[in-house]
């Protein structure tokens, strides 16, 4: 940079070209102190200084230390025809532009963050509904002692039937993939599925070798203790992976840079190995191939996403019943059985413990090696139980390792931002090391922009392997490798790295920060009545404008999300002033077809909760105190009275009698299960007619009143850059790098 600055030619020349380098600096100097007039230092004195005086500093410092050194002597001859006040300018111009250009970074940065705190806290916002619902249950067997005893019957079929060989599987609709899976599964079979999988169309395997692999995996890790025993003994080093969520790519990139696993290449996969990626599915069935093909050489540990519960609202029972339209209740309850006896985490050589999400101060492995696992079928509802009581102390262990995550403070606290699990410090972690003699502990459930994160003192470290997460280029994936020592080496890489190559680093930050005002704007849209209604609060006079402060504070009120609201005043209320917020741009920005559509994508808690029956039938199970298979309107007062004593809400008893009273559908004073199922079905339909209702009123406004071009703009934007267009998994077409263990 200085080079192309200093004038190496004649004199004359030289002054023309000084005096471009002056200019420049000139511009360069007149942004950084009318942007940074407030960042001020203290000088030698102890007085503040200005951008401008410490700009001058340094310049006459990095002369003197020039000079003192003698670094000037191999090119003055150049240097000779100039001054040292010109000097001292060009110095002062490569200082501008340096810190120009950490400015422009800063920015960066903080876009990057604030995308970032975007994504997160959607995610665990998203987490919280699905929490409450393993808080309702536990109040209800908590206020309902008879509900504690009782024998649940929602997971239907007994595992004699479900890993019956004679499934009956039926053929499909349309092609599947003539490949052909038998037992015993070999490293023939894996490539198969491998090439099988990779490619973006007719990649089904027949159903009947999808029931194959889950029964036969069912089957086999029925037979493994709850913490199961790693050692590097053989192999002298194991492979840790994270989170995978459905990302194919990411699992294919990794067993293409790692290799396969073998006696001498074990692996461990901590849990959530299906949901939001649109190829779960396909990750669980290799996963369970790898296990029934190494069984000596790979570990599965569950996650919380191994979950049905979890399933209904983050896409996997939608993705098999859309692979397997005529199989997928047959398919899904195999899948069930899966879940119920995956081990619950690892240790290694004694000395580490591998666990989805984390611990608590209450988290004993002792406790936890003696649970009957098999009982957990799902983690949000009350567990098989046969008609025992039901132990409590148990259920929170299971949770607790599943759904905690690390802070950085002392002590244990509910993890108030997922709605589940605990935070736990550093204190808890090293109670915990000490007394089980461990020396760290690895975990996942955390997504990490690379993909890796230490804590309390290096003793936690977090490993997530999906790359992309959130968007292209939001984060990298990485994965463990540690040898006899324990000593972490990780990789990082990132998946179809041709299609981030081809953006420019603008671009790459477009997509991220696109997508992440999607998922927003979605998530705005479940409000949308109730931040108009707000909004006009603050506009008595009707003129559609809000002060700023207003704005950011109906849009926390409403939303509950935590987000730095006026940093996104720019890309939620385009085109407007410093001062005042036009509120109508939000709420038009809403109303575009682009959100509706991934609105429509999406699925509701409702939804998840009717698709998901189990749920409601444990909730009938729970009222029915008599366990005759019917509520009576007493039953029902009841439950009533404990859940209004217990978990008030905005209903009165007499409004949530009436509606008890509106289940009786057939009027003999009594509700069976299917009277209580269609009473939800019936809410449903009545929610999602509503919402039809408004987006056509909505429309209707739209077609007279065109929305502003900012919107507009800001609109086609968003779908330009989050259409991804599907394409076959090619495994080398990754970026990778081994990051030691003193640059980690």
């Amino acid at each position: 940079m200085l080079r192309s600055c200093v004038c190496l030619g004649s004199d004359e020349d030289g002054k023309r070209r000084g005096s471009s380098v002056e200019d420049a600096s000139s511009c360069r100097s007149s942004e950084i102190e009318r942007v940074g007039a407030s960042m001020q230092t203290l000088g030698p004195s102890g007085q503040p200084q200005s951008v401008a005086a410490q700009t001058t500093t340094r310049a006459s410092s990095l002369l003197q230390l020039f000079h003192r050194k003698g670094w000037c002597k191999h090119f003055r001859k150049p240097l000779r025809g100039m001054s040292a006040s010109r000097a001292e300018k060009t110095i002062r111009a490569a200082i501008f532009i340096q810190k120009w250009y950490r400015r422009h970074q800063a920015r960066r940065e903080m876009e990057r963050r604030c995308n970032w705190q975007i994504f997160q806290n959607l995610e665990y916002a998203s987490e919280q509904d699905q929490a409450e619902l393993y808080k309702f249950f536990n109040d209800l067997i908590k206020h309902m002692p008879q509900a504690a005893g009782r024998k649940n019957q929602h997971h239907g079929e007994s595992i004699i039937s479900l890993l019956d060989e004679k499934d009956d599987i039926v053929d499909e609709l349309g092609d599947t993939v003539n490949a052909k899976i038998e037992l015993p599964i070999r490293k023939n079979h894996i490539d198969l599925l491998i090439d099988v999988f990779r490619k973006k169309r007719g990649n089904r395997l027949h159903p009947k070798y999808v029931a194959l692999i889950l029964r036969e995996g069912a089957k086999s890790l029925k037979q493994l203790p709850n913490i199961s025993m790693v050692s590097t003994a053989v192999s002298q080093q194991v492979t840790v992976c994270g989170d995978l969520h459905g990302k194919l790519d990411d699992l294919l990139v990794v067993l293409h840079k790692n290799g396969l696993p073998s006696s001498s290449n074990p692996y461990v996969f901590n849990g959530d190995f299906v949901d939001r990626g649109k190829r779960g599915l396909e990750v669980l069935l290799l996963l369970l191939s790898l296990y029934l093909a190494f069984p000596q050489a790979v570990f599965l540990n569950r996650g919380n996403h191994e979950d049905s519960v979890m399933n209904a609202r983050y896409g996997f029972i939608r993705e098999v019943e859309g692979k397997y339209p005529r199989n997928h209740k047959r398919l899904l309850l195999i899948i069930d059985e899966v879940y119920r006896w995956l081990p619950l985490g690892s240790v290694l050589n004694s000395r580490v413990l591998i666990v989805h999400g984390g611990i608590s101060d209450n988290t004993s492995l002792d406790l936890i090696k003696s649970i009957d696992r098999g009982k957990y079928v799902s983690i949000l509802r009350p567990p098989l139980t046969d008609g025992e009581p039901l132990d409590k102390t148990e259920w929170q262990q299971i949770f607790d390792i599943m759904w905690s995550d690390p802070q950085a403070v002392m002590g244990c606290v509910p993890n108030t931002l997922r709605g589940a699990g605990v935070w736990f410090g550093p204190d808890v972690t090293e109670g915990f090391l000490q007394r089980h003699r461990l020396s760290y502990v690895i975990r996942s459930h955390e997504c990490k922009p690379n993909g890796h994160e230490f804590m309390h003192d290096n003793k936690v470290i977090t490993i997530f392997s999906a790359s992309n997460y959130y968007a292209i280029g939001s984060n990298k994936g990485a994965y463990i490798r540690l040898n006899n020592q324990l000593m972490p080496h990780f990789v990082q890489y990132i998946s179809a790295a041709s299609q981030s190559k081809r953006l420019s680093f603008k671009q790459r930050m477009g997509m991220v920060e696109s997508s992440a005002l999607k998922e927003l704007a979605v998530k705005m849209r479940e409000h949308r009545d109730e931040l108009e209604d707000e909004f006009r609060k603050f506009d008595p006079d009707d003129t559609g404008c809000i002060t700023i402060t207003n704005w950011c504070y109906v849009m926390e009120k409403v939303t509950k999300l935590g987000l730095p609201w006026r940093l996104l005043r720019d890309k939620l209320a385009p085109g407007t002033d410093s001062h005042m917020v036009n509120y109508n741009t939000t709420l038009d920005l809403l109303d575009t077809d682009v959100i509706l559509e991934a609105e429509a994508d999406g699925t509701s808690v409702m939804d998840a909760l009717y698709a998901n029956k189990a749920s409601l039938v444990a909730i009938f199970n729970i009222i029915d105190a008599d366990n005759s298979g019917e509520i009576t309107l007493d039953e029902f007062e009841t439950a009533i009275d404990l859940l209004t004593a217990h978990m008030p809400g905005a209903y009165s008893k007499e409004e949530m009698l009436e509606k008890c009273r509106m289940m009786d559908l057939n009027g003999d004073g009594k509700v069976d299960l299917n009277e209580f199922l269609e009473a939800f079905r019936l809410s449903d339909v009545q929610r999602k007619q509503q919402q039809d209702e408004n987006i056509r009123r909505r429309s209707e406004v739209r077609s007279t009143t065109k929305p502003s071009d900012p919107v507009t703009e800001l609109a086609e934007r968003i779908h330009r850059n989050t259409v991804i267009v599907e394409q076959d998994i090619d495994p080398s077409d990754c970026e990778a790098k081994v990051i030691k263990p003193d640059k980690a």
